[in-house]
């Protein structure tokens, strides 16, 4: 009997309708032998829309209140979720996140899950239950209800599956698993059968949506493997799992883009020690992440340092650089918001030379220039401009044979 967590999305459960249809493959999956743990989401759009009503009040809601209203959705996910269960005559428990004992740090709205304590899921599910529980949520060591951001059920399925050394977490979407690019601009994308836990890293710190990067990063840590499938179909998905040398052999898996970047650049540096630290230090005090770096040699003692930043903070960085560049007398601070970030993945780039010549030839086909570049083992990242994007993805998946119509590389 396999002990299966599985984890429905905002729009597998965004109506009534749809709840009962979660209910009926759970059972589906009860009636073939498995135990079940499901996580659910809040319907979808319910948790946007438990932030606005908190912003009718005020735009700046207290943290920890919000993180109280913001758990309700999940709530009602899973009530109605049990409700459906027991109407097919099978038992079913649902259990918030603080009666499923997820213990988190204090940090309302990003919480991180520290530890997991089982006893109360493994007991529903000696007494041959259903077990529902809440994603998103958790609760502090002070006993407040907290939540794990954006993509948080992800997190919670997978430390979930971990904690009860599950044989599978099945993470169920609306899509019908991993593709070698978005769907929606390249029309030949192939859906992958496995991807190692490292690309699918890559690819979700890269703008991939597909999968929370918190919930890649436990199921790694745990050797957990995750299925990612469609909740409107039956067909098989993709297999997030350890790398093995049959993955080695393709040279790319995939390529995604991500177009929440922007661009700042701050002209004529003095170049000396300890520089850097003045420039990023209030910078990574506001809480906000940089991603590219890239510093121009010295010429007479400046030189030009570049950054990128999400859209969302580029305001703020842009405020706080212009108060620092004052300060150590650089000569000027640029900002471009219309950016995106083209990237590439895959195992095989360890052992393969030529890769990002190939890359950077396919973009100069189509005329692309590239402003920034990033790598790593198994990425290379291109800044470019925003309006060339799903060009830009296009060209790249042609090139490196990733369509359906193409062979692996």
């Amino acid at each position: 009997m396999a002990l299966i967590v599985q984890k429905y999305g905002g729009t597998s459960v965004g109506s009534v309708e749809k709840i009962k249809t979660v209910a009926e493959r759970v059972v589906e999956s009860c009636e073939r032998g498995n135990r079940l743990v499901v996580v659910l989401s809040a319907m979808a759009g319910q948790t946007d829309a438990l932030i606005n009503l908190s912003r009718e009040i005020t735009e700046s809601p207290d943290p920890r209140e919000l993180d109280v209203l913001m758990a309700t959705g999940e709530q009602v996910s899973v009530s109605l979720f049990a409700i459906a269960v027991k109407s097919m005559g099978y038992d079913c428990r649902s259990l918030l996140g603080f009666q499923a004992d997820i213990h988190t740090d204090q940090i309302y709205g990003k919480a991180r899950i520290k530890e997991i304590d089982t006893h109360r899921i493994v007991k529903e599910l000696d007494e041959d239950r259903i077990v529902a529980v809440a994603g998103f949520q958790g609760i502090d060591k002070t006993g407040n209800i907290t939540t794990l951001g954006r993509g948080g059920s992800d997190t919670t399925a997978v430390a979930l599956a971990a904690s009860l050394k599950a044989s599978v977490c099945e993470i169920f979407t609306d899509v019908d698993g991993i593709f070698s690019a978005d769907p929606s601009v390249c029309t030949h994308a192939r859906k992958l059968d496995r991807i190692s836990y490292e690309e699918m890293l890559e690819l979700a710190s890269l703008g991939a949506k597909v999968l929370d990067i918190r919930s890649v990063e436990f199921a790694k840590k745990f050797n957990v493997p995750i299925h990612v499938r469609s909740s409107f179909t039956r067909n098989e998905g993709t297999m997030v799992v350890v790398e093995d040398r049959e993955m080695e052999r393709v040279l790319v898996s995939g390529v995604v883009f991500d177009k929440d970047e922007a661009r700042i650049t701050i002209v004529k540096v003095p170049d000396r020690p300890g520089i850097a630290f003045e420039i990023f230090d209030p910078v990574f005090k506001a809480g906000i992440v940089v991603d590219m770096i890239i510093q121009n040699p010295s010429a007479q003692g400046l030189t030009d340092l570049t950054f990128t930043v999400t859209k969302t903070h580029f305001q703020e960085t842009l405020r706080l650089v212009r108060g620092v560049a004052k300060e150590i007398g650089a000569e000027k601070v640029l900002g471009d918001p219309d950016i995106a970030k083209v990237s590439i993945v895959g195992l095989g780039m360890r052992n393969h030379a030529g890769v990002a010549s190939k890359m950077f030839e396919a973009l100069s086909k189509e005329s692309i220039n590239i402003s920034m570049i990033s790598t790593s083992e198994i990425k290379i990242s291109c800044v470019v401009e925003e309006k060339y994007t799903e060009l830009a993805v296009r060209a790249l998946h042609e090139a490196f044979g990733l369509g359906n119509e193409g062979e692996k590389n």
